[in-house]
C-alpha cells in the first residue's frame, strides 16, 4: 500500500500542473554525476498515461537516477520538443510512448547523440534508431476481448437463422497496437462470421491489412468523442432496423462512450450490448459491477514501468536484460510485434488478465486502484 500511496500522491500532483497548464513532474534536482532518464508520454486525456508516468518516475528514482517526465497532449510536434528537451539536459536514456511516427526524426537525434531509447507500450514505427520495445501481448489483448464475445453469446451454440450482430470498433491508425488488439479479437471472432452466426454490421474488414474498411471503425486519437459519435451514426443508419449484440470495443475509454451512445436509443435503454474494454480504468470497472460493460483487460501498467525501467537500467549499465514476467515476443512467434517497418527491435512482452464481474478485484488485489476507488469496487 505504500507504493501505491506513493504513486497516488505522485499522480495527483502531476495532474495539478498538467492542468495548471504545465506538463513536467521531476525528480529532485540531481546531484553531481547522477544520470538522467527521460520518459515522454504521449497524453493525459486517457488516465493510465498520468499513473504511467507517476510510476515510471518512482521506479527510476528507486534506482537511483534522476527521472523526468512530461506529457504530449497529443501532439507530436509537442512530444518532440519535449524529447529535444531531454537531450540537452543530458539524459542518458529515453522511455517514448510516442503518438505517431512522427517522433522519427528524434528518435534519430537520439541515437546521434548515443541515447538509449526504449518505445513504451507503443512501437515507434518508420525508425531504425532505437533496439527495443516494451509492451503488454497486445495480440493476446484483443484475443481476450474476441473470447470474451464468443463466450458472452454463446456463439458455439447460435446458428445461421438466427444470427448474432456486432459492430466493430478499433483504436488510433496511428497506434501500430490497435492493429494488433483487432487482429487478436477477429482471430476468434472470424470462424463463427465464416460459419454465418455472428454478422457485421457496417463496416466489416476481417483484418487490419483491409486498410480502407479498418480506417472507417478506427478511432483517430483513441478519442471517447469520435468514438461516440461513430456510434451514434451507426444506431441510425447500419444498425436502425436490427439490435446490436455485441460491440468490440478495444479500450475502457472508447467502450464507456459506445454505451453512452446506446444508453440514448430505446432499444438499448433495458439491455445493452456485450461490450468490450481494456485498461481496467475505473470508471468501466464500476460499469462491469453494474452489469453495463462486458469486460475489460487489465495490464498493470504498475509492472510495464518497472520492467521498462529495469531494461533502461540494464542497458545503461551494459548488462543483459533480465526482465521478470517478461518474454521476448520472438520467442513465442510474435516477433513481428517488433516491426517498426524499417527493422525488427528487441520486443519484450507482459501477459494481459480478463477481468469481467466474476473477478472483478483482480486489479484491486494488484494495488491498481486508491483505497476509495477499492471500496467501491469489493
Amino acid at each position: 500500500m505504500k507504493k501505491l500511496f506513493a504513486v497516488s500522491l505522485m499522480i495527483l500532483l502531476v495532474a495539478g500542473m498538467v492542468f495548471a497548464g504545465g506538463n513536467r513532474a521531476s525528480g529532485t534536482t540531481p546531484t553531481p554525476g547522477q544520470t538522467m532518464i527521460g520518459m515522454a508520454m504521449p497524453e493525459t486525456h486517457v488516465l493510465r498515461w498520468l499513473k504511467d508516468g507517476a510510476s515510471l518516475v518512482e521506479e527510476a528514482q528507486k534506482r537511483g537516477y534522476f527521472a523526468a517526465v512530461n506529457w504530449a497532449n497529443a501532439d507530436q510536434p509537442t512530444q518532440n520538443q519535449q524529447i529535444q528537451s531531454f537531450l540537452t539536459q543530458g539524459a542518458k536514456a529515453l522511455i517514448v510512448g510516442c503518438i505517431n511516427d512522427g517522433v522519427a526524426p528524434v528518435i534519430a537525434e537520439a541515437r546521434r547523440d548515443g541515447v538509449a531509447v526504449i518505445a513504451y507500450d507503443r512501437i515507434i514505427s518508420n525508425s531504425a534508431d532505437y533496439d527495443y520495445y516494451i509492451t503488454f501481448n497486445n495480440f493476446k489483448v484483443g484475443e481476450l476481448q474476441g473470447q470474451a464475445i464468443v463466450d458472452a453469446l454463446n456463439l458455439n451454440a447460435a446458428t445461421a437463422t438466427a444470427p448474432k450482430r456486432i459492430a466493430l470498433f478499433a483504436g488510433s491508425p496511428t497506434d501500430g497496437n490497435a492493429f494488433f488488439f483487432f487482429d487478436g479479437a477477429m482471430s476468434k471472432l472470424s470462424p463463427y462470421i465464416d460459419r454465418g452466426v455472428l454478422q457485421i454490421v457496417g463496416p466489416a474488414p476481417r483484418a487490419s491489412s483491409d486498410t480502407a474498411n479498418f480506417l472507417r471503425i478506427s478511432t483517430e486519437n483513441w478519442s471517447a468523442s469520435i468514438a461516440k459519435t461513430r456510434m451514434e451514426n451507426l444506431l441510425i443508419s447500419d444498425a436502425r432496423d436490427v439490435t446490436l449484440d455485441a460491440v468490440l470495443a478495444p479500450n475502457d475509454t472508447l467502450a464507456r462512450a459506445i454505451i453512452e451512445a446506446c444508453r440514448a436509443d430505446a432499444k438499448y435503454r433495458t439491455s445493452l450490448p456485450v461490450v468490450t474494454g481494456q485498461d481496467a480504468e475505473f470508471e468501466s470497472m464500476m460499469s462491469i459491477k453494474n452489469g453495463e460493460q462486458y469486460m475489460t483487460v487489465f495490464k498493470d501498467t504498475a509492472k510495464l514501468a518497472e520492467a521498462a525501467v529495469i531494461l533502461a537500467d540494464a542497458i545503461l549499465k551494459g548488462q543483459t536484460p533480465n526482465i521478470p514476467g517478461a518474454v521476448i515476443a520472438s520467442s513465442i512467434g510474435l516477433e513481428s510485434i517488433g516491426n517498426t517497418g524499417r527493422k525488427t527491435v528487441t520486443a519484450y512482452l507482459l501477459d494481459p488478465i480478463l477481468v469481467t464481474r466474476s473477478n472483478l478485484l483482480v486489479p484491486v488485489n494488484a494495488g491498481f486502484y486508491n483505497d476509495t476507488e477499492s471500496a467501491q469496487l469489493r
